[in-house]
């Protein structure tokens, strides 16, 4: 005899698919269309995850790159204190 697949459910159609499901937005009570709005407006924008990296910053903006370096002494230290890094 041959097997038959069980029928899937519902629910194992909804969390294995591939498509996300709309968002739902339930109102309770008596708002206003303005405040129906407002929120609508508030949450349709505080799910932005595709904003890009920051970029890493400059060296040329480091504030160690102002400091000088130390010196220590050493025979010729004067000499070498004035010559570029």
């Amino acid at each position: 005899m041959a097997e038959t697949p069980a029928p899937e459910s519902d629910a194992d159609e909804q969390a294995g698919g591939d498509q996300p499901s709309p968002p739902v937005i339930r109102v309770l009570g008596e708002a206003t269309p303005e405040q129906v709005a407002a929120l609508v407006a508030v949450l349709s924008g505080g799910g932005e995850a595709s904003e890009e990296a920051a970029a890493p910053p400059s060296p040329w903006s480091d504030p160690a790159r102002r400091l000088r370096p130390a010196h220590h002494p050493s025979p010729g230290g004067w000499r070498t204190s004035g010559l570029p890094r």
